[in-house]
């Protein structure tokens, strides 16, 4: 799990982190509109969000950002859930629309759930349990990165076939009267509770359809719900009206009265409009530019949280020129990762790295074949000579290459640090630059054949197979979709025998299963389907109107907890 602390960083940010450190305060939930918590929270008011960009379709079954899952968070509930808590209390799974968290039956391969009951959703239609029979049967009716989540259902891998005669009747079985969800699974799964914890598995009504609804995400159960999405413009959130509080632990009501998250400044003016008190927050990174600033004029303002997270570029091993092993190593040997960490905002906000997994994470273990001297699992520097050998060897020199990233600031000067690596070796390179909110979509999609793609990973929850098999697993890689994580259409059978062993040790093995998956680590990074940049920290820039910054290990800053003056 991520972990909330305050870690030593360089001058000047290390001013901004001494604030950080003491300025989060945990705001306790209660009612009653323009009243005030013990805490000091003031319930009332607008709380405005700026992004660069939108983050696609906000429908809970389909959308696969960090962007858009910090508000669903707000408006849906799944049956169980995290705490929404700062720092270790944030990783606490606790029971959500459901009355407790069962323990597991035959073999560890049923799960019973009983709804509490009065729970409504937005448009006052009550919860109920065959409700999840719809959640579920549309992971496998929407194209999208869930169906490889729950395929362990019974029924779900016949769904994963056939969407249109999906069947899940003995894998998700509810009672309405009795207010219970069972749910059977082929086989043990040791993450399974984390995967309830999703978006994907939060609460819609029956009749939702199964299909993507794009810009009117369903109803659901949460403290607010959406009065709009114009992703050209804004999306905007209100208060739910039917919404109750179970489990102020869980899902607390809100302080402000309305969230508008707007879209389309540029990130210079972003900053510039929290500074200003015209924003409370921003999505994207400030540039290195404004971090100085940030440190010395707004100190006070800014919270620093290391991540358990990566930015790297997917390398498409189906087509040429990375097709060719040597040719994806040439390019991990010749990345200058430092030049990448210098954009993102220097070595006080990111960390370089070659390797999948992130530090203090489950199955990590150092590890960086491509760098000078190697041995001791860092990153020291660029290899150049050897890039360049590699590239001769694969007989790859003088191939166009095509690196597919995003239009705001970091993710362009990113995007071209990649062409000029590329090019130091050998290679034609260029940048081709996408919105945000349709760059992720379009570089999954195996029909458009991108041969480098710019991303970025956050944890789902926190286990190894989070980033060894969702991006890197033969399940992950769905040709022709637009919902493909496994961007670089990486299937090694061998390795792949591997994570199914893994996954199966971890049920009754933790321990052995993350020494299985450090290994495996070293193995995808030694195929080289992605160049791994940095591990990112990240900063929260706030505005002087909002006060009980908390951040979460799971959901990051909880939105809904800022209180305006």
């Amino acid at each position: 799990m991520r972990r909330s602390r305050c870690v030593a960083l360089a001058l000047p940010l290390l001013m901004v982190l001494a604030a950080a450190c003491g300025s989060g305060s945990s705001s306790s939930s209660g009612s009653g509109g323009g009243s005030s918590s013990s805490s000091g929270g003031h319930y009332g008011g607008t709380l405005t969000l700026l992004a660069n960009s939108n983050w696609g379709t906000a429908d809970p079954g389909k959308n696969y950002t960090l962007q858009e899952w910090q508000l669903l968070r707000l408006t849906h509930d799944g049956l169980v859930q995290f705490r929404a808590a700062s720092g270790s209390a944030g990783t606490e799974l606790l029971p959500d629309l459901a009355t407790s968290i069962p323990k597991p039956t035959d073999g560890g391969k049923t799960y019973t759930f009983t709804l509490r009951p009065g729970i409504k959703f937005s448009d006052g239609t009550p919860l109920k349990a065959s409700d999840f029979v719809t959640v579920f049967k549309r992971q496998f009716t929407i194209p999208g990165p869930a169906n490889g989540f729950y395929e362990n259902l019974v029924g779900g891998a016949a769904c994963l076939k056939s969407s249109s005669s999906c069947d899940l009747s003995k894998g998700v079985v509810t009672d309405d009267q009795a207010g219970t969800v069972t749910f059977h699974l082929t086989a043990p799964d040791p993450e399974f509770l984390d995967k309830l914890t999703l978006p994907f598995a939060f609460a819609v009504p029956a009749n939702t359809p199964l299909k993507d609804t794009g810009n009117n995400p369903p109803p659901g159960t949460g403290a607010y719900m959406w009065k709009s999405y114009d992703p050209q413009h804004e999306a905007v959130l209100v208060r739910n009206p039917y919404f109750k509080e179970w489990n102020p632990d869980v899902q607390p009501k809100g302080f402000p009265d309305e969230i508008d998250y707007k879209f389309g400044l540029s990130v210079e003016a972003e900053v510039t409009q929290v500074e200003n008190g015209q924003a409370d927050w921003l999505f994207d990174p400030a540039p290195s530019d404004r971090l100085n600033e940030l440190s010395t004029q707004y100190a006070s303002q800014v919270h620093v949280n290391p991540l358990t997270a990566e930015y790297y570029f997917a390398l498409n091993v189906n087509i040429p020129p990375f097709n060719n092993p040597q040719a994806r190593q040439a390019i991990n040997f010749a990345a200058d990762r430092n030049a990448y960490v210098k954009i993102f905002g220097g070595p006080s906000l990111a960390v370089p790295t070659c390797q999948v997994l992130p530090p203090n994470f489950p199955g990590y273990q150092p590890y960086c074949p491509y760098t000078t001297n190697p041995g001791d699992g860092k990153w020291h520097g660029p290899d150049l000579a050897k890039a360049k050998q590699l590239v001769q060897e694969s007989g790859t020199k003088g191939a166009k290459v095509a690196v597919v990233g995003t239009t705001d600031e970091v993710g362009k000067a990113i995007t071209e640090q990649m062409v000029s690596d590329l090019n130091a070796i050998g290679y034609n390179a260029s940048a081709k630059l996408l919105s945000g909110g349709i760059q992720y979509g379009y570089i999954q999609n195996s029909d458009n054949n991108v041969q480098v793609g710019y991303s970025q990973w956050y944890q789902d929850y926190p286990a190894a197979s989070d980033f060894l098999n969702v991006l890197y697993g033969c399940g992950g890689f769905h040709p022709h979709s637009d919902a493909s994580p496994n961007i670089a259409g990486f299937c090694d059978k061998t390795i792949q025998a591997q994570m199914d062993a893994a996954l199966t040790q971890g049920v009754t093995d933790p321990a052995g299963a993350n020494k299985a998956w450090a290994k495996i680590d070293q193995e995808v990074t030694d195929q080289a389907p992605m160049v791994q940049l940095f591990n990112p920290k990240l900063i929260d820039f706030v505005s002087k109107r909002v006060s009980g910054y908390q951040f979460s290990p799971q959901w990051y800053m909880l939105i809904s907890q800022l209180s305006v003056k």
